[in-house]
C-alpha cells in the first residue's frame, strides 16, 4: 500500500492506493484525516533537518573524504574523494551530517528548533537517527515549522534529487513540483525487503510526505501517476526570479496610442489594449495589466519595457517561439529559454535584463495562455547547466535544439528530459537557485595557483584599459574543445596545470573574464598575448 500525505491550508490528509495495482483513471481514492497513529521512520530524511540547521545557523561545514572501508560512503564519494554539503544532501550521504563529526551543540540545536515551534521529537539532536520513528502528522509539522531562509535552500538544492540524486529519472513524472528528500529503509514486515519514498514540500511550500513498499525510486515512480492530478492544484509562486524585457528592441518606436483613437498612451505603467507604431510604420498590439511601461530612452525615443516573474516571461517565450500542441515539448523549451536567459541575461536591479529579439528570444507581448503557464510552472526553476543553450525554429546543430524535432520527439513518447538530453547530453538539469551543477570537475591545484597568482597580475595589469579584476573563478576541468571562459558563472574550462603552456591557457581565460566588460575581451590576439606577457615576463602591461 502506498501513502501519500501533505499538510495543506491547515489540513493534514492521506491518500492511500495499492502499489501494483493499476491507476484506475490516474487517480487516488478521495483524502481522507492523516491518522494520529501512521507513524514512519526518518530514514535519511533527519539529514534534511540537519541542513536545515546549518544553512541558518550559517555553521560552516568541512566537506567529508572518502577514506574507503566504510559501506557507507557508496552515497558520499569514491575512496580519495570528498563531498560537499550540497551533493551530500541530495546523493543522501549520512556520514557527511554525522552531528558529531561536525560538531553541533545539542543545547543549541534544542533553542534553535524550540524557536521555530517544532515538534518535541525534533528539539532532541539525539533523534536523529534513521530508525527514530515518529508519527507522520509530526513529520509534517517539522516541515511545516522550518524557517523560510532554509526551507528554501533546501528545495533549491532537492530539485536535484529528481534529476541526478535517489530519485533520478523520476523528474519527467513529477517536473520541479516535488522537492523532497528521499529515504529507503529495511522493511521490518518483510526480512531482506525494504520501504522508501520521500518527504519534503512542493513548490507552493506544503509539507508533503510518500511512503510504501521498496526503495525510494520505485516508490516515487509507482506514486506519480496516481497523485499527478493532486500536483495540479499546486499553484506555483513567481516570485523566485523577475525578468525585465526591452520590447521591440530592433525596431524604433515612434508612438504608442490606445487601442481606439488618437491619443498617446501617458508614460508609465501600461493597463488595457494598446497599439504601437513604429518607425518603418508598421504597427503592433499589446495588452498589459500592469507588467509593460512605457518609458523614455536617453535619446527620448519611446521604449516599452515588461517586468516579469521567471516563469511568466518563459511562458511567453513557449508561446511566441514555440506552441503547447505537444506539453512535454513545450516543457523542453521552458526548460531552454529559462536556460537561455539565465546564461545571456545581464543583471539589472535584481532582476535578469534581455531584449525582446529573434537574436535573443522573442516574447508574447500579452498574457500567456494556461498551458504555456503549465508547461513553465511544472519545470520551475530548472535550467541546463554546463553547456550553452542555443534553439531554432527548424534547424539542429551541436548545442542547439531544433523545435520541431523537439514536436517530433514528443509525439514517439520522449519525456521533456529526454528531449533536452538529445540536444545536451553532457548538461546538468537542476535549478538556477541551487549551487548544485555537477559539470565542474576541478583541476588539481589550478584554483589555488591562480588564487596566487591573480593578485600579481593585477598590479601588473594596473591603468590597461578596460582591465576589471573579477571575482576568483572557479577553475573546471575541459570536457571537450578548447578551453574557454564562463563569465555568466564565472569559470574557466582548462585541461590540467602541469606545464608552462597549461599555465598560459588558465591565464588567458582568466584575461577573457577581467576584459569581459570591455573590447579587449574579444580580441583572441591581444588576450593570448597578454597571458603570455604575465607568464614569461615582469613587464606592466598597457
Amino acid at each position: 500500500m502506498l501513502h501519500f500525505a501533505w499538510l495543506r491550508d491547515g489540513q493534514l490528509q492521506l491518500w492511500q492506493f495499492n502499489a501494483g495495482a493499476a491507476a484506475d483513471g490516474l487517480a487516488p481514492q478521495s483524502a481522507r484525516p492523516l491518522p494520529a497513529t501512521l507513524e514512519t521512520p526518518l530514514g535519511s530524511v533527519w539529514k534534511l533537518f540537519v541542513y536545515g540547521y546549518l544553512v541558518d545557523r550559517n555553521i560552516a561545514t568541512p566537506d567529508y573524504t572518502c577514506s574507503g572501508g566504510d559501506p557507507e560512503e557508496v552515497y558520499c564519494c569514491m575512496t580519495g574523494g570528498h563531498v560537499d554539503r550540497e551533493h551530500a544532501l541530495v546523493q543522501s550521504c549520512g556520514r557527511f551530517f554525522e552531528p558529531a563529526r561536525l560538531q553541533l551543540d545539542p543545547a543549541d540545536w534544542r533553542k534553535y528548533w524550540t524557536a521555530a515551534h517544532a515538534p518535541v521529537w525534533l528539539r532532541d539532536l539525539h533523534a536523529m537517527t534513521p530508525t527514530h520513528r515518529v508519527p507522520v502528522t509530526g513529520l509534517l509539522a517539522a516541515l511545516q515549522a522550518m524557517p523560510a531562509r532554509p526551507r528554501e535552500a533546501a528545495a533549491s538544492t532537492l530539485v536535484s534529487v529528481l534529476t541526478s540524486g535517489r530519485g533520478e529519472g523520476t523528474v519527467s513524472l513529477y517536473g520541479s513540483v516535488l522537492r523532497a528528500k528521499t529515504w529507503t529503509m529495511p522493511d521490518p514486515a518483510r526480512p531482506g525487503a525494504s520501504i522508501g519514498g520521500a518527504a519534503g514540500w512542493l513548490a507552493d511550500g506544503t509539507p508533503v510526505w510518500l511512503g510504501g513498499p521498496g526503495g525510494s525510486a520505485r516508490v516515487l515512480a509507482a506514486a506519480a501517476p496516481r497523485i499527478a492530478p493532486l500536483l495540479t492544484q499546486v499553484t506555483v509562486p513567481d516570485d523566485n526570479a523577475c525578468v525585465l524585457v526591452d520590447f521591440f528592441s530592433r525596431y524604433p518606436i515612434r508612438q504608442v496610442l490606445g487601442d481606439k483613437g488618437p491619443a498617446a498612451a501617458p508614460e508609465g505603467p501600461l493597463r488595457g489594449d494598446f497599439r504601437i507604431g513604429f518607425a518603418n510604420g508598421n504597427w503592433a498590439r499589446v495588452e498589459s495589466r500592469g507588467e509593460l511601461r512605457l518609458d523614455r530612452d536617453a535619446a527620448g525615443a519611446p521604449q516599452v519595457v515588461g517586468r516579469f516573474g521567471m516563469n511568466d516571461y518563459v511562458a511567453r517565450v513557449v508561446e511566441r517561439e514555440g506552441d503547447t500542441s505537444q506539453p512535454e515539448a513545450a516543457k523542453a523549451l521552458a526548460v531552454a529559454a529559462r536556460s537561455y536567459v539565465v546564461q545571456h541575461g545581464n543583471h539589472d536591479h535584481g532582476c535578469f535584463r534581455i531584449d525582446d529579439s529573434s537574436s535573443t528570444q522573442r516574447v508574447l507581448p500579452r498574457a500567456p495562455t494556461a498551458a504555456a503557464r503549465r508547461a513553465a510552472d511544472l519545470t520551475d526553476a530548472l535550467v541546463l547547466t554546463g553547456v550553452p543553450v542555443q534553439y531554432h525554429h527548424d534547424k539542429a546543430a551541436p548545442g542547439q535544439m531544433s523545435w520541431l524535432a523537439a514536436k517530433a520527439s514528443a509525439q514517439t513518447g520522449l519525456t521533456f528530459d529526454a528531449i533536452l538530453s538529445r540536444t545536451w547530453p553532457q548538461a546538468t538539469l537542476t535549478s538556477f537557485e541551487s549551487p548544485l551543477s555537477g559539470d565542474c570537475i576541478q583541476v588539481a591545484g589550478a584554483q589555488q595557483w591562480l588564487q596566487r597568482n591573480a593578485p600579481l597580475w593585477a598590479r601588473r595589469m594596473d591603468g590597461a584599459a578596460g582591465y576589471e579584476t573579477p571575482d576568483l573563478p572557479a577553475v573546471c576541468a575541459v570536457r571537450e574543445g578548447r578551453p574557454y571562459a564562463d563569465a555568466q558563472r564565472n569559470r574557466v574550462y582548462v585541461y590540467r596545470l602541469q606545464t608552462e603552456e597549461d599555465r598560459i591557457a588558465l591565464a588567458h581565460e582568466y584575461i577573457h573574464l577581467a576584459f569581459q566588460h570591455h573590447p579587449r575581451g574579444l580580441d583572441e590576439a591581444f588576450v593570448e598575448r597578454t597571458a603570455r606577457t604575465l607568464i614569461r615576463t615582469d613587464n606592466p602591461i598597457q
